[in-house]
């Protein structure tokens, strides 16, 4: 490894519990000239895909090099393995539970996953609770001060993933997707992306598309202020993807939209 990363934490443990506090405490044990950046701790509890598409869509505006650490681990204290996840610019550890499965659909990135065993990294007196501080903490640590992932256990080749809808096209020229993430304002992301809608009708047509979510129409907008009057309206978000808007207020609530939904979009 070189230069100086940082390591970030991706948590569901919500920011008025001290849990993420006690594994900076541990980070800066081990290493003290490490810096230490939250990406969140609201990911809702035990949620593994809602935690998956927000480390899919965040490490890239990171230093290379960092190491992104992600704790949501309903498995804790089970026959689950932590694992440090390794590409040409980037590190991940956390739990083997499908939380890396965006990262593993990057296909221009090489790819090597190790098996985390070597015990002599791990605090010394650890619980079934909270492996978070107990490994995961300690790991990132050792790995920011050079160690290299050999030293903490065996590589693998069968990391679990979770299933990542893709959308399809069909021959009549039509994109269908479905909804993969509701974020806290109740805006509705999709699956289907910028490069997806681009093959279908080229950048600089987007206007002539007609985008649906569950059968009813979003008129398709630059920005959420465009939404100004009453109604369900669609746009590409920073992410590149399609998201489902109604301005100033929680689309997923007003018109009843969850995870799942079918998406279509089609030339006018």
């Amino acid at each position: 490894m070189q230069g100086k990363p940082v390591i970030t934490l991706t948590t569901d443990f919500g920011y008025e519990d001290p849990f993420a506090g006690i594994m900076k405490g541990v980070i800066r044990c081990i290493n003290p000239d490490i810096e230490i950046i939250d990406i969140t701790h609201g990911i809702p509890p035990q949620d593994v895909q809602t935690a998956a598409y927000v480390i899919g869509t965040s490490f890239r505006y990171f230093p290379l090099n960092s190491i992104h650490l992600v704790v949501v681990d309903p498995g804790v204290g089970s026959e689950r393995r932590p694992i440090l996840v390794m590409t040409d610019h980037y590190y991940f550890i956390g739990p083997d539970n499908g939380v890396f499965s965006h990262v593993y659909r990057m296909s221009r990135e090489q790819l090597e996953v190790t098996h985390i065993t070597a015990e002599h990294y791990f605090l010394p007196s650890r619980g079934a609770t909270f492996h978070g501080r107990d490994i995961f903490a300690p790991v990132a640590a050792y790995f920011s001060k050079g160690i290299v992932s050999e030293k903490f256990g065996e590589k693998v080749t069968d990391q679990r993933s979770i299933r990542l809808p893709a959308p399809r096209r069909t021959k009549d020229g039509r994109l269908h997707g479905e909804v993969i993430h509701i974020d806290r304002f109740g805006n509705a992301i999709s699956n289907i992306g910028a490069s997806d809608i681009d093959g279908l009708v080229g950048s600089a047509d987007r206007a002539a598309l007609r985008v649906m979510v569950k059968g009813r129409e979003a008129p398709l907008r630059m920005f959420y202020a465009e939404g100004t009057k009453k109604g369900l309206f669609a746009l590409v978000n920073s992410a590149e993807y399609i998201e489902f808007f109604t301005y100033r207020g929680s689309a997923a609530a007003e018109y009843g939209i969850a995870v799942g939904d079918g998406v279509e979009v089609c030339p006018v």
